[in-house]
């Protein structure tokens, strides 16, 4: 009985102990209970065993001490177990793959408590947003368990109406919602929720228009009377899952404002009235979204902002752990990963390190592991080999051969379905998108299409997407690279009506482009991918589904690698795009230019080697360059324009380097900006053997009254500069260390508050 209060247990234990309906030993075995639905549970388990006395009492004590419940309870509880049992048989159990594979994936979903979300999140691709930071948690966050989710964080505060929570692609969303779900139902946590309702944003895709009572209903038939469920003493929790696969956007602007819960309106504007509180406002709401979708809604309506960081380093060793018991398979699998930065950072996504994990396993099985996948268009193409070549196992050659024929032309229809889709930002398809492209129902039950789509069923319709968007994308890449061979006409117009576009290299000019054209990074994987068919060494493992040819590919290859690297040379800022243009020449294995700026990165001798392409490559490496993780050296080789192309890479390193630079104030206000922004990650900056004045370190103070990443400082500043300095400080209580190396005061005082720092000629630190 969800709608009994602690209080009210305990008043009604009372009642029925004076009245020798509970004995003592049966009062104590109910106490010792730890979760309110348990105990309530027992209660009502020890008075049915009592007979028609135990419960005619109960009965009564409830019409006695309070009418409103007892009526309540009297219309809810029938529906409640109804609704129980719903949830169990649509939540009960995992889906196959990943989750048959590591059950207890739902352990590894940390929530965080975010301020809101960063412009890297609202503006680049997911991946992006991975690489770019390095995979590493926000700064000062909290972390919230699940159990505490819709509960106040202090005891003055109300409790959150509007949850969002953030997380990319195949980060454990879903995942994390359906836990919740089970939690709920069995009385683990929330016990004061009445009702949870669950939705996918993919279910509301079917509709034109609806009403909130015809939501409900669709989805709950059972409750036929919403009032019963909806008011004012009963709590709900309604959760709207994957925003990002919603066809709708919503405009909170736009809505036409809603109170009726009985009028059909358009489905978007249903969802903005419902979050706006014009509909249910009594009950609380989840809604969980990629990041750069959930900036559709106005941070003012959140309440409560949560973010699914990712696996960290030790959790993806245990991660790999739980899916190999082997432990030599799984020290091979781990050492590999953990040798190469650009693996290392992507298993930060549950999804995707279980895909490269199941993908090296085979290779290290089939004992190719001289050559394991360096790239991830390696790894995505061994991953379809492995899905062929399982599927195809004990078979006769003749037979293994008809299998590559039957999945490659399964393979091209389902990257065509994938590359339409991702142009248009759709990611679940239906049965009837499945004939439009040519897709039998049957195969669907194969072993390819089992293993690489995900299926899900609802009172509406049922719906497929790929086990991961990456998956989306590397098919797309594949459609688009066989396609353009023969195709006259622009492939992104589906309709084929375009100016005539003929030959591989202008069709693959025509992807680039379109990939800087697009809102969000929308194509950066799908160009990675594109470029790392042009490898040769995915011929090998793509053979049989792709017909590559070795011979045609290097042509291809040589004028793509021209095109990416005059692309590189051209341009002012160094933008994350042109980033990306470094990971496709990377994907195409085109890798010297980036091994000659490693090595002048590493032996410092990077000064006047810095062309706007060398910068795209220097912001690349630091990314991904092992050199960078702990320090990040750029001493005597930057000047102004170099440090303004490289400010937004420059914002995610943690340790930076920055001596003898000949910096001036004009450098000193380009970090302060840097240091003022909220995606900041900054930790520790060293500036000494600069030209700094006073001008430039107020720039670098007034950024410190905001910051709140940086905890140690190296730089050179005279008495006005500490001054100013000394005022930043009072409002900054995470900067722990500030070394003043040849500084140009004499006598200055930071009073901060335990004490003093006193900065004299050449001190070494404080």
């Amino acid at each position: 009985m969800h709608c009994i209060s602690g209080p009210f247990l305990d008043n009604a234990i009372t009642h029925l102990r004076k009245l020798n309906l509970l004995t003592l030993e049966e009062v104590l075995h109910i106490q010792s209970l730890g979760q309110l639905q348990e105990k309530v549970c027992m209660f009502i388990n020890i008075l049915a065993n009592k007979g028609l006395e135990g419960s005619e009492t109960l009965q009564a004590f409830f019409q006695k001490t309070n009418t409103q419940l007892y009526g309540l309870i009297t219309l809810q509880e029938p529906i409640i177990q109804k609704h129980t049992e719903v949830l169990q048989s649509r939540y009960g159990e995992w889906s196959p793959g990943l989750l048959s594979t590591c059950p207890n994936l739902y352990s590894y979903s940390n929530l965080l408590i975010v301020e809101g979300l960063t412009d890297l999140q609202q503006k680049e691709h997911d991946i992006v947003q991975i690489e770019t930071t390095k995979g590493t948690w926000r700064h000062n966050t909290i972390q919230l368990p699940m159990d505490k989710l819709l509960q106040p964080l202090t005891r003055v505060s109300m409790p959150p109406r509007i949850l969002l929570t953030v997380g990319v692609a195949g980060i454990g969303k879903s995942t994390l919602v359906r836990h919740f779900v089970q939690q709920w139902y069995t009385g683990k946590i929330c016990q004061d929720v009445n009702f949870v309702f669950p939705f996918n944003f993919w279910e509301l895709n079917a509709y034109e228009k609806l009403s909130a009572e015809r939501l409900i209903k669709l989805a709950y038939p059972y409750v036929t009377d919403i009032s019963h469920v909806f008011n004012s003493d009963t709590r709900i929790l309604i959760i709207f899952d994957g925003l990002d696969e919603f066809r709708c956007s919503l405009d909170f602007s736009e809505a036409l404002p809603c109170t009726d819960p009985k009028k059909d309106v358009p489905v978007d504007n249903l969802i903005t009235n419902i979050i706006r509180g014009n509909i249910f406002p009594e009950a609380s709401i989840w809604l969980t979204s990629r990041p750069n979708v959930a900036a559709q809604i106005p941070g003012g309506l959140v309440d409560r902002m949560t973010e699914i960081p990712g696996l960290r380093h030790k959790e993806i060793q245990q991660f790999l752990c739980h899916m190999f018991q082997d432990r030599g398979l799984h020290n091979q699998i781990w050492s590999h990963v953990k040798s190469n930065k650009i693996f290392l950072v992507m298993s930060y996504i549950p999804c995707i390190c279980w895909i490269l994990g199941s993908t090296l396993s085979f290779l290290i099985r089939h004992n190719i592991q001289d050559s394991l996948p360096r790239t991830w268009t390696e790894v995505y193409s061994y991953f379809f080999k492995m899905i062929v070549e399982e599927g195809s196992r004990d078979k006769e050659p003749l037979k293994i051969e008809q299998a590559y024929g039957s999945n490659r032309r399964l393979i091209s229809s389902l990257g065509k379905m994938a590359f339409y889709g991702l142009i248009k930002r759709k990611y679940n398809f239906n049965e009837q998108d499945m004939k439009a492209y040519g897709i039998d129902l049957p195969s669907l039950q194969g072993n390819l299409c089992s293993r690489i789509l995900i299926k899900e069923e609802s009172t509406v319709c049922i719906a497929y997407s790929f086990i991961h968007l990456t998956v989306q994308e590397f098919l797309a890449a594949t459609f688009y690279y066989t396609a353009s061979k023969r195709a006259i006409f622009d492939l992104f117009t589906e309709s084929g009506m375009s100016w005539p576009k003929i030959g591989f290299h202008n069709h693959f000019k025509s992807a680039v482009q379109r990939s800087q054209q697009s809102e969000n990074g929308q194509l950066d994987m799908f160009v990675r991918f594109l470029s790392g068919l042009l490898s040769p060494v995915v011929v090998k493992p793509l053979s049989g589904l792709l017909l590559l040819a070795k011979e045609e590919n290097s042509v291809y290859r040589m004028a793509a690698t021209a095109f990416l690297q005059n692309l590189l040379s051209s341009g002012g800022t160094v933008s994350l795009w042109a980033v990306n243009m470094v990971y496709c020449l990377q994907e195409l294995q085109h890798i010297e230019p980036t091994r000659n700026v490693e090595e002048s990165l590493r032996t410092g001798s990077l000064a006047g080697k810095l062309t706007l392409c060398n910068c795209s490559i220097l912001a690349y490496l630091l990314q991904v360059s092992e050199g960078c993780v702990e320090e990040t050296n750029l001493s005597g080789c930057l000047n102004y324009t170099v440090v303004k192309s490289l400010l937004p890479q420059l914002l995610y390193c943690s340790n930076l380097r920055l001596e003898n630079n000949n910096f001036k104030d004009d450098v000193m206000e380009l970090f302060g900006s840097l240091l003022s922004a909220k995606d900041c990650h900054l930790q520790k900056i060293s500036l000494a053997e600069n030209s700094i004045s006073n001008k430039g370190i107020k720039a670098i103070s007034r950024s410190l009254m905001v910051n709140r990443s940086l905890t140690s400082l190296d730089n050179n500043i005279g008495p006005k500069g500490a001054k100013s300095l000394a005022e930043a400080l009072k409002n900054n209580n995470v900067l722990v260390s500030i070394r003043f190396a040849h500084t140009l005061a004499e006598t200055a005082c930071l009073n901060r508050g335990r004490g003093e720092l006193e900065p004299k000629p050449a001190a070494q630190g404080v």
